[in-house]
């Protein structure tokens, strides 16, 4: 015996049309702005780790009033941070490339309130002494100015406006 499909009285959400290519380039920029996240969390984690004991007499050197034991603890927790700050960056860049290619209004809005965080980090990474460091939140920066111009382009406003149900 035939049953319908049962239903729960939600409306059915429209169908989106195609993402437009600026909505498309800016997903694929995204993308590129998860991979340098990745390198740069290997990056930043591996430079230490081959060098521990220059590390440790570095931060020894700029912070003379720590004992041995302190310098140990701040490099561990610098090790932490590294490997902690970037993976949530990289799975942002994923979070937002997938939601913005559905269509999600409050992705693209989430991913401007992103580079607006990316802008401070750019501008308190201008005083550190790590070129690499410098490099890496640069083109990070300029990976999501792109982002961002192409999210708010008027064909991609047309494509995350919200659909009426049919």
């Amino acid at each position: 015996m035939y049953q319908p499909y049962p239903s729960a009285d939600k409306p059915v959400e429209p169908d989106r049309p195609p993402a437009p290519q600026s909505v498309l380039n800016a997903v694929k920029l995204m993308y590129a702005g998860a991979a340098v996240s990745a390198v740069s969390l290997i990056v930043s984690v591996i430079i230490p780790l081959a060098d521990v004991a220059g590390t440790k007499a570095t931060l020894k050197r700029e912070h003379p009033s720590l004992t041995a034991s302190q310098v140990n603890q701040a490099f561990t927790a610098a090790i932490v941070f590294a490997v902690v700050s970037g993976v949530i960056g990289t799975v942002l860049w994923l979070w937002m490339a997938r939601a913005n290619g559905q269509g999600r209004n409050w992705a693209r809005i989430l991913s401007t309130v992103f580079f607006g965080v990316s802008t401070v980090t750019l501008l308190a990474s201008l005083r550190a002494v790590s070129l690499i460091g410098l490099l890496f939140t640069g083109l990070i920066w300029v990976i999501g100015l792109g982002t961002i111009i192409l999210l708010w382009r008027r064909e991609s406003t047309e494509f995350f406006k919200p659909r009426q149900p049919a």
